[in-house]
Protein backbone atom coordinates (compact mmCIF):
# COMPACT_ATOMS: atom_id res chain seq x y z
CA UNK A 1 0.00 0.00 0.00
CA UNK A 2 1.99 3.06 -1.16
CA UNK A 3 1.83 6.39 1.07
CA UNK A 4 -1.42 8.18 0.24
CA UNK A 5 0.29 11.43 0.22
CA UNK A 6 4.12 12.44 0.18
CA UNK A 7 5.01 14.61 2.99
CA UNK A 8 6.05 17.91 2.58
CA UNK A 9 9.86 19.08 1.74
CA UNK A 10 11.23 21.08 4.36
CA UNK A 11 14.78 23.13 4.72
CA UNK A 12 17.30 21.45 6.96
CA UNK A 13 19.27 23.63 9.09
CA UNK A 14 20.78 22.01 11.61
CA UNK A 15 20.70 18.42 13.36
CA UNK A 16 20.88 18.92 17.53
CA UNK A 17 22.18 15.14 18.62
CA UNK A 18 21.95 13.54 22.28
CA UNK A 19 22.97 10.49 23.85
CA UNK A 20 20.64 10.24 26.82
CA UNK A 21 21.47 7.13 29.35
CA UNK A 22 17.73 6.30 31.09
CA UNK A 23 17.74 4.41 34.17
CA UNK A 24 15.51 1.03 33.58
CA UNK A 25 12.91 0.39 36.27
CA UNK A 26 14.46 -3.44 36.40
CA UNK A 27 17.19 -5.61 34.75
CA UNK A 28 16.31 -6.49 31.82
CA UNK A 29 17.91 -10.03 30.83
CA UNK A 30 18.55 -11.67 27.06
CA UNK A 31 20.94 -14.26 25.61
CA UNK A 32 23.22 -10.65 25.16
CA UNK A 33 23.11 -9.78 28.77
CA UNK A 34 21.66 -7.84 31.04
CA UNK A 35 20.63 -4.31 30.95
CA UNK A 36 20.36 -1.32 33.95
CA UNK A 37 19.78 1.63 32.01
CA UNK A 38 18.90 2.46 27.82
CA UNK A 39 21.93 4.46 26.25
CA UNK A 40 19.86 5.92 23.35
CA UNK A 41 20.49 8.59 20.56
CA UNK A 42 17.98 11.56 20.69
CA UNK A 43 18.08 13.25 16.97
CA UNK A 44 16.63 16.90 16.54
CA UNK A 45 16.27 18.23 13.19
CA UNK A 46 15.87 22.19 13.35
CA UNK A 47 13.85 23.54 10.03
CA UNK A 48 12.23 25.93 8.58
CA UNK A 49 8.96 24.51 9.21
CA UNK A 50 9.83 23.71 12.89
CA UNK A 51 11.28 21.05 14.77
CA UNK A 52 11.08 17.22 14.50
CA UNK A 53 12.05 14.63 16.48
CA UNK A 54 14.16 11.09 15.77
CA UNK A 55 15.73 8.55 17.88
CA UNK A 56 18.44 6.04 17.06
CA UNK A 57 17.89 2.61 19.01
CA UNK A 58 21.31 1.65 19.23
CA UNK A 59 22.61 -0.21 22.32
CA UNK A 60 25.77 0.47 24.31
CA UNK A 61 26.95 -2.41 23.02
CA UNK A 62 27.26 -4.43 19.58
CA UNK A 63 25.29 -7.33 20.57
CA UNK A 64 21.77 -7.07 19.21
CA UNK A 65 23.24 -6.00 16.07
CA UNK A 66 26.08 -4.32 14.42
CA UNK A 67 25.39 -1.48 15.37
CA UNK A 68 25.92 0.41 18.54
CA UNK A 69 25.68 3.79 20.37
CA UNK A 70 29.31 5.43 19.81
CA UNK A 71 29.75 4.08 16.04
CA UNK A 72 26.09 5.25 15.25
CA UNK A 73 27.34 8.26 16.68
CA UNK A 74 30.57 8.61 14.96
CA UNK A 75 28.10 7.94 11.85
CA UNK A 76 25.48 10.34 12.62
CA UNK A 77 27.66 13.43 13.03
CA UNK A 78 30.87 12.32 10.47
CA UNK A 79 28.81 11.42 7.71
CA UNK A 80 25.22 10.95 7.66
CA UNK A 81 23.84 14.27 9.33
CA UNK A 82 25.97 16.42 7.20
CA UNK A 83 24.86 14.72 3.97
CA UNK A 84 21.25 15.81 4.68
CA UNK A 85 22.55 18.99 5.82
CA UNK A 86 24.43 19.54 2.52
CA UNK A 87 21.22 19.07 0.87
CA UNK A 88 19.47 21.86 2.17
CA UNK A 89 15.76 21.33 0.88
CA UNK A 90 14.79 18.20 0.76
CA UNK A 91 11.16 15.62 1.39
CA UNK A 92 11.16 13.02 4.23
CA UNK A 93 11.42 10.62 1.46
CA UNK A 94 14.46 11.85 -0.26
CA UNK A 95 16.74 11.14 2.93
CA UNK A 96 16.93 7.32 2.54
CA UNK A 97 18.05 7.72 -0.98
CA UNK A 98 20.60 10.75 0.08
CA UNK A 99 22.09 8.20 2.71
CA UNK A 100 21.95 5.18 0.42
CA UNK A 101 25.99 5.65 -0.46
CA UNK A 102 26.96 5.05 3.12
CA UNK A 103 27.07 1.37 3.39
CA UNK A 104 24.79 -0.01 6.38
CA UNK A 105 24.20 1.58 9.80
CA UNK A 106 20.37 1.40 9.59
CA UNK A 107 19.46 2.36 12.83
CA UNK A 108 21.66 5.79 12.36
CA UNK A 109 19.29 6.49 9.23
CA UNK A 110 16.30 5.50 10.68
CA UNK A 111 16.55 7.82 13.57
CA UNK A 112 17.69 11.08 10.98
CA UNK A 113 14.56 9.95 8.87
CA UNK A 114 11.73 10.35 11.60
CA UNK A 115 13.68 13.47 12.54
CA UNK A 116 12.96 15.01 9.24
CA UNK A 117 9.38 13.66 9.17
CA UNK A 118 8.01 14.70 12.37
CA UNK A 119 9.40 18.05 11.12
CA UNK A 120 7.38 17.86 7.99
CA UNK A 121 4.22 16.23 9.44
CA UNK A 122 4.09 18.84 12.11
CA UNK A 123 4.74 21.21 9.17
CA UNK A 124 1.53 20.29 7.53
CA UNK A 125 -0.14 19.36 10.81
CA UNK A 126 -0.48 15.49 9.49
CA UNK A 127 -0.30 12.87 11.89
CA UNK A 128 2.57 10.14 11.83
CA UNK A 129 -0.31 7.51 11.53
CA UNK A 130 -2.23 9.11 8.80
CA UNK A 131 0.76 9.27 6.70
CA UNK A 132 1.45 5.84 6.98
CA UNK A 133 -1.62 4.72 6.31
CA UNK A 134 -2.87 3.44 9.92
CA UNK A 135 -6.24 2.75 10.58
CA UNK A 136 -6.43 1.61 14.05
CA UNK A 137 -6.98 4.66 16.95
CA UNK A 138 -5.72 1.82 19.17
CA UNK A 139 -3.08 -1.04 19.33
CA UNK A 140 -3.29 -4.15 21.36
CA UNK A 141 0.04 -4.48 23.75
CA UNK A 142 2.39 -7.49 24.35
CA UNK A 143 5.03 -7.29 26.24
CA UNK A 144 8.51 -8.60 26.43
CA UNK A 145 9.37 -10.32 29.93
CA UNK A 146 13.72 -10.84 30.57
CA UNK A 147 15.09 -14.01 31.40
CA UNK A 148 14.53 -14.01 35.40
CA UNK A 149 16.21 -15.97 38.33
CA UNK A 150 13.89 -19.51 37.82
CA UNK A 151 10.82 -20.21 36.17
CA UNK A 152 8.45 -19.86 39.67
CA UNK A 153 10.07 -15.93 39.71
CA UNK A 154 8.85 -15.95 35.90
CA UNK A 155 5.31 -17.27 36.38
CA UNK A 156 4.72 -14.30 39.43
CA UNK A 157 6.66 -11.38 36.58
CA UNK A 158 4.28 -12.98 33.92
CA UNK A 159 1.19 -12.67 36.14
CA UNK A 160 2.03 -9.21 36.96
CA UNK A 161 1.59 -8.17 33.32
CA UNK A 162 -1.02 -10.25 32.52
CA UNK A 163 -3.36 -8.70 35.69
CA UNK A 164 -2.15 -5.12 34.08
CA UNK A 165 -4.14 -5.94 30.81
CA UNK A 166 -1.21 -7.10 29.04
CA UNK A 167 -2.63 -9.05 25.45
CA UNK A 168 0.09 -11.36 24.40
CA UNK A 169 3.61 -12.58 26.40
CA UNK A 170 7.01 -12.85 24.70
CA UNK A 171 9.77 -14.63 26.59
CA UNK A 172 13.15 -14.52 26.79
CA UNK A 173 14.70 -17.70 26.21
CA UNK A 174 18.44 -19.17 25.61
CA UNK A 175 20.10 -22.03 26.04
CA UNK A 176 19.52 -23.80 29.56
CA UNK A 177 17.08 -21.55 30.13
CA UNK A 178 14.19 -22.67 27.77
CA UNK A 179 12.06 -25.84 27.77
CA UNK A 180 11.49 -25.25 32.08
CA UNK A 181 10.85 -21.61 31.69
CA UNK A 182 7.98 -22.21 28.72
CA UNK A 183 6.66 -25.34 30.79
CA UNK A 184 6.27 -22.98 33.81
CA UNK A 185 4.38 -20.39 32.00
CA UNK A 186 2.21 -22.67 29.79
CA UNK A 187 1.10 -24.60 32.93
CA UNK A 188 0.28 -21.69 35.18
CA UNK A 189 -1.38 -19.97 32.10
CA UNK A 190 -2.50 -22.61 29.76
CA UNK A 191 -5.17 -20.28 27.35
CA UNK A 192 -2.49 -17.09 26.91
CA UNK A 193 -1.18 -16.01 23.36
CA UNK A 194 2.46 -16.81 24.56
CA UNK A 195 5.50 -16.61 22.10
CA UNK A 196 9.39 -16.98 23.16
CA UNK A 197 12.55 -15.40 21.73
CA UNK A 198 15.63 -16.47 21.60
CA UNK A 199 17.72 -13.68 20.00
CA UNK A 200 20.00 -15.87 17.77
CA UNK A 201 21.35 -18.13 20.75
CA UNK A 202 21.01 -21.45 19.03
CA UNK A 203 22.60 -23.27 16.28
CA UNK A 204 20.73 -26.01 13.62
CA UNK A 205 22.05 -28.94 15.80
CA UNK A 206 19.96 -27.40 19.04
CA UNK A 207 16.67 -28.81 16.59
CA UNK A 208 15.76 -31.22 19.12
CA UNK A 209 15.54 -29.27 22.16
CA UNK A 210 13.93 -26.35 19.65
CA UNK A 211 10.96 -29.18 18.59
CA UNK A 212 10.29 -29.96 22.41
CA UNK A 213 8.70 -26.06 22.73
CA UNK A 214 5.99 -27.49 19.79
CA UNK A 215 4.01 -28.96 22.45
CA UNK A 216 3.79 -25.66 24.06
CA UNK A 217 1.14 -23.88 21.70
CA UNK A 218 2.92 -21.16 20.98
CA UNK A 219 2.25 -18.44 18.82
CA UNK A 220 5.77 -18.74 17.33
CA UNK A 221 9.31 -18.91 18.23
CA UNK A 222 11.67 -15.64 17.23
CA UNK A 223 14.97 -15.72 15.71
CA UNK A 224 16.09 -19.27 17.11
CA UNK A 225 19.36 -18.82 15.08
CA UNK A 226 22.08 -16.37 13.78
CA UNK A 227 21.05 -13.30 11.42
CA UNK A 228 22.64 -14.66 8.58
CA UNK A 229 21.48 -18.76 9.32
CA UNK A 230 18.70 -18.39 6.59
CA UNK A 231 19.51 -21.47 4.81
CA UNK A 232 19.75 -23.45 8.17
CA UNK A 233 16.23 -21.50 9.43
CA UNK A 234 14.43 -22.99 6.36
CA UNK A 235 16.23 -26.33 7.63
CA UNK A 236 14.77 -26.20 10.99
CA UNK A 237 11.47 -25.09 9.67
CA UNK A 238 10.93 -27.72 8.29
CA UNK A 239 11.59 -29.89 11.82
CA UNK A 240 9.16 -27.58 13.83
CA UNK A 241 5.20 -26.91 14.03
CA UNK A 242 6.12 -23.76 15.56
CA UNK A 243 6.40 -21.33 13.29
CA UNK A 244 9.36 -19.36 13.06
CA UNK A 245 9.55 -15.54 13.43
CA UNK A 246 12.65 -14.11 12.05
CA UNK A 247 13.91 -10.50 13.37
CA UNK A 248 17.60 -9.70 13.56
CA UNK A 249 17.61 -11.58 10.01
CA UNK A 250 15.26 -8.84 8.50
CA UNK A 251 17.15 -6.16 7.15
CA UNK A 252 15.65 -4.61 4.56
CA UNK A 253 12.37 -5.53 2.24
CA UNK A 254 14.90 -7.64 0.03
CA UNK A 255 16.11 -10.02 2.69
CA UNK A 256 12.33 -10.62 3.72
CA UNK A 257 11.44 -11.74 0.34
CA UNK A 258 14.62 -13.45 0.60
CA UNK A 259 13.56 -15.14 3.61
CA UNK A 260 10.42 -16.23 2.29
CA UNK A 261 11.45 -17.87 -0.74
CA UNK A 262 13.23 -20.02 0.94
CA UNK A 263 10.78 -21.05 3.49
CA UNK A 264 12.75 -19.53 6.54
CA UNK A 265 9.95 -17.98 7.95
CA UNK A 266 5.92 -17.82 8.15
CA UNK A 267 6.00 -14.71 10.58
CA UNK A 268 8.06 -11.43 10.47
CA UNK A 269 9.26 -8.98 13.15
CA UNK A 270 9.43 -5.81 11.46
CA UNK A 271 11.45 -3.17 13.52
CA UNK A 272 12.05 0.13 11.70
CA UNK A 273 14.89 1.02 13.38
CA UNK A 274 16.73 -2.70 12.24
CA UNK A 275 15.52 -2.25 8.84
CA UNK A 276 16.59 1.52 8.05
CA UNK A 277 13.57 3.46 8.81
CA UNK A 278 10.03 3.05 9.07
CA UNK A 279 9.25 3.82 4.92
CA UNK A 280 11.02 0.93 4.69
CA UNK A 281 9.54 -1.14 7.44
CA UNK A 282 6.13 -0.10 5.84
CA UNK A 283 7.52 -1.29 2.09
CA UNK A 284 8.44 -4.88 4.35
CA UNK A 285 4.78 -4.80 5.90
CA UNK A 286 3.29 -4.74 2.38
CA UNK A 287 5.43 -7.32 0.51
CA UNK A 288 4.18 -9.37 4.16
CA UNK A 289 0.47 -8.56 3.28
CA UNK A 290 0.42 -9.50 -0.24
CA UNK A 291 2.17 -12.64 0.50
CA UNK A 292 -0.13 -13.40 3.75
CA UNK A 293 2.67 -13.39 6.00
CA UNK A 294 1.57 -12.43 9.23
CA UNK A 295 3.74 -9.36 10.72
CA UNK A 296 4.28 -7.19 14.15
CA UNK A 297 5.48 -4.99 15.49
CA UNK A 298 8.70 -5.22 17.59
CA UNK A 299 10.49 -3.34 20.13
CA UNK A 300 14.05 -1.21 21.02
CA UNK A 301 12.93 -0.21 24.45
CA UNK A 302 12.58 3.12 22.90
CA UNK A 303 11.74 6.61 24.63
CA UNK A 304 8.38 8.01 24.38
CA UNK A 305 9.73 9.36 20.44
CA UNK A 306 10.37 6.04 19.00
CA UNK A 307 7.37 4.39 20.90
CA UNK A 308 4.80 6.82 19.27
CA UNK A 309 6.52 5.97 16.03
CA UNK A 310 5.76 2.23 16.26
CA UNK A 311 2.36 2.20 17.94
CA UNK A 312 1.41 4.63 14.53
CA UNK A 313 3.16 1.69 12.87
CA UNK A 314 1.46 -1.20 14.06
CA UNK A 315 -1.94 0.79 13.51
CA UNK A 316 -1.52 -0.12 9.86
CA UNK A 317 -3.30 -2.79 8.65
CA UNK A 318 -0.64 -4.88 7.57
CA UNK A 319 0.16 -5.70 11.43
CA UNK A 320 -1.93 -8.42 12.44
CA UNK A 321 -0.28 -9.72 15.40
CA UNK A 322 0.19 -7.79 18.88
CA UNK A 323 3.67 -6.20 18.85
CA UNK A 324 5.78 -5.37 21.66
CA UNK A 325 4.40 -1.64 21.96
CA UNK A 326 4.33 -1.81 25.74
CA UNK A 327 3.48 1.23 28.35
CA UNK A 328 6.19 3.65 29.07
CA UNK A 329 6.11 2.57 32.33
CA UNK A 330 6.85 -1.29 31.52
CA UNK A 331 10.70 0.33 31.60
CA UNK A 332 10.61 3.35 32.40
CA UNK A 333 10.15 5.76 35.69
CA UNK A 334 10.51 8.88 34.00
CA UNK A 335 10.10 9.36 30.40
CA UNK A 336 11.35 12.15 27.94
CA UNK A 337 7.50 12.99 26.65
CA UNK A 338 5.22 15.32 28.06
CA UNK A 339 2.64 12.02 27.93
CA UNK A 340 4.05 8.48 27.88
CA UNK A 341 2.19 5.81 25.80
CA UNK A 342 -0.13 4.29 28.94
CA UNK A 343 -1.92 0.83 28.68
CA UNK A 344 -6.04 1.29 28.41
CA UNK A 345 -7.49 -2.74 28.48
CA UNK A 346 -4.70 -4.42 27.35
CA UNK A 347 -4.15 -1.73 24.27
CA UNK A 348 -1.65 1.60 23.69
CA UNK A 349 -3.57 4.86 22.37
CA UNK A 350 -2.06 5.28 18.76
CA UNK A 351 -0.88 9.14 18.59
CA UNK A 352 -3.07 11.81 16.41
CA UNK A 353 -1.62 15.18 16.82
CA UNK A 354 0.75 16.47 14.15
CA UNK A 355 3.97 14.70 13.34
CA UNK A 356 4.88 11.82 16.29
CA UNK A 357 1.88 13.69 18.12
CA UNK A 358 3.94 13.63 21.51
CA UNK A 359 5.98 16.36 22.58
CA UNK A 360 9.58 15.91 24.54
CA UNK A 361 9.64 16.98 28.51
CA UNK A 362 13.14 19.34 27.61
CA UNK A 363 13.90 19.06 31.14
CA UNK A 364 13.93 15.30 31.46
CA UNK A 365 16.11 15.38 27.92
CA UNK A 366 18.21 17.57 30.29
CA UNK A 367 19.08 15.43 32.90
CA UNK A 368 19.37 11.92 30.65
CA UNK A 369 21.64 13.96 28.57
CA UNK A 370 25.22 12.60 29.09
CA UNK A 371 26.50 13.72 25.48
CA UNK A 372 25.24 16.49 23.12
CA UNK A 373 26.53 17.76 19.19
CA UNK A 374 25.06 20.22 16.77
CA UNK A 375 25.60 20.16 13.16
CA UNK A 376 24.83 22.96 10.81
CA UNK A 377 24.78 23.58 7.33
Amino acid sequence: MPLAQPAASVRLDRLELRVLRIPLIAPFTTSFGTMTDREVIVVRARTDAGDGWGEIVTQSAPVYSSEYTQGAWDVATRWLGPALLHRGELAPEQVAPTLDPFVGHRMAKAGLELAVLDAALRSEGRSFASYLGATAATIPSGVSVGIQSDPAALVETVRGYLDEGYVRIKIKIKPGRDIAETDAVRSAFPEIPLQVDANSAYTLADADTLAQLDRFGLLLIEQPLQEDDIVDHAALAQQLKTPICLDESITSVKAARDALALGATTVINVKAGRVGGYLEALRIADLCESAGIPVWCGGMLETGIGRAANAALAAHPAFTLPGDVSASARFYTEDIVTEPAVLEDGHVRVPTGPGLGVEVDLDALERFTVARETLRR
